[in-house]
């Protein structure tokens, strides 16, 4: 069954949309839109990372989005101009990583690919990595559902309840970077944000309950 590309590209997609729709969820809640695409964008270096030092691009691009994410999160706790620092830092990586591929042999003929994804070109071994992450993303946001729902709904809440809003930032920090380096292959880095976000915001109208929206987004 899976010698057949389009069974492939369909559990490929599955798979995605299963990680990418809880997640997309608090990016809507958090209003985390351009945050998510800083990490999305940033995952272009990892490519180049990947490519120069025959590296898995999902080591790479995992890697880079991680110490994105990471670097995002601290200059947001410390009160810079988010929005600014966001776009600075996205569209900067994006273009080091554009500009650090074309030194790479070959890689130019693929460039396209990793910037817009091609969801029929993917392999068994892709099909390991993408179902592989987005199972450890969806482990990790059912472990922490009802603590990232407090403390996006309210940090003193959540404070008040024992729970720290800035360990559940950094869940969510890391999920982000998974569901990018596995979404590379089917999306690329420029659909990565609308993917989160788009099914997110269509399903937030017919939703009544929090597990309803991300349900109805996976959709």
């Amino acid at each position: 069954m899976l010698d057949d590309f389009l069974v492939r590209a369909a559990l490929a997609g599955f798979g995605l949309a299963l990680a990418a729709a809880p997640l997309g969820c608090f990016v809507s809640w958090r209003r985390m839109a351009n945050f998510g695409d800083a990490t999305a964008h940033a995952a272009i270096l990892g490519v180049a990372l990947s490519l120069a030092l025959s590296l898995p691009v999902f080591a790479g691009t995992l890697f880079v989005a991680l110490v994105m994410a990471v670097l995002v999160g601290a200059l947001s706790e410390r009160g810079l101009g988010i929005d600014t620092v966001l776009g600075v830092l996205a569209h900067g990586a994006l273009a080091i990583g554009l500009v650090a591929i074309t030194f790479v042999p070959g890689a130019r003929l693929d460039l396209s690919a990793y910037l817009f994804g091609d969801i029929l070109a993917v392999t068994k071994s892709d099909l390991l990595v993408i179902w592989g992450g987005a199972a450890l993303v969806l482990a990790l946001l059912l472990w922490r559902w009802q603590a990232l729902l407090t403390a996006t709904l309210s940090p003193d809440l959540a404070h008040a309840s024992g729970i720290d809003p800035r360990l559940e930032s950094r869940v969510l920090t890391v999920a982000l970077a998974l569901t990018v380096a596995v979404a590379i292959k089917v999306v690329g880095v420029l659909l990565i944000g609308a993917m989160l976000l788009i099914p997110a915001a269509a399903a937030r109208p017919f939703a009544r309950t929090p597990e309803a929206m991300a349900l109805a987004a996976a959709g």
